[in-house]
């Protein structure tokens, strides 16, 4: 809902960010696979009930991500080298992998420490599926078609009530209140469940 907004105002920042971070030895698909190791990494110490480490590791991980695209484009810009898409492939299934596995490390370690249910997090990872089948399929017709969304990422992204700010927020909530992190997850998955149903009439509308 706010990630437009939030690339607009934080845009001068991941800039300088990025020419800092442009050393041969950094590259695009290094800062990526640096986004799965820490996800990974939190979703690992969420499990052991390391809550505060674990939310360390979650921030990293989507400053690493924050961070990826824009390095990428800088270096297209000063190289002239045409984008293959083979970043934004690598990028989106980074962050998949970090999705889900950071929703299962917190069901687990809430359960083991609070006795929380499994049924939100289920519920979380099944709005997590039917979101990416949406917005991944839609991109994909899109494309084809001739109808692609360009914001200067790799992928047309349906705009929609929960994005990836919302997801920060979300995720880094739960691993601050543990204890009542199944019921912020039920929450979530509600909201996420709508705006995959947003996003499923947009996307269909749009390819009329």
């Amino acid at each position: 809902m706010f990630d437009a907004r939030l690339r607009r105002v934080m845009e001068p920042a991941t800039t300088r960010a990025a020419a800092w971070l442009d050393r041969p030895w950094i590259t695009p698909d290094r800062l990526t696979g640096l986004n799965l190791v820490l996800g990974l990494a939190s979703a690992a110490l969420a499990a052991g009930q390391w809550w505060l480490p674990a939310l360390a590791a979650w921030l990293m991980c989507r400053v690493a991500d924050g961070l990826d695209g824009p390095l990428a484009r800088r270096r297209s810009r000063h190289t002239g080298r045409t984008d293959t898409g083979r970043g934004g492939f690598w990028d989106i299934c980074a962050d998949f992998v970090v999705y889900g596995a950071t929703v299962v490390g917190v069901g687990i370690g809430a359960t083991a420490a609070f006795g929380a249910p499994w049924l939100p997090f289920l519920l979380v990872l099944f709005a997590y599926y039917i979101n990416g089948t949406g917005f991944l399929a839609f991109s994909s017709i899109a494309e084809k078609t001739g109808r692609q969304l360009s914001d200067g990422r790799s992928l047309s992204f349906l705009p929609g009530l929960t994005e990836g700010a919302e997801t920060v927020a979300v995720h880094s909530l739960w691993l601050i209140f543990p204890g009542v992190a199944w019921e912020i997850a039920a929450a979530w998955a509600v909201l996420v469940m709508v705006s995959a149903v947003e996003r499923i009439i947009a996307g269909y509308r749009s390819l009329r």
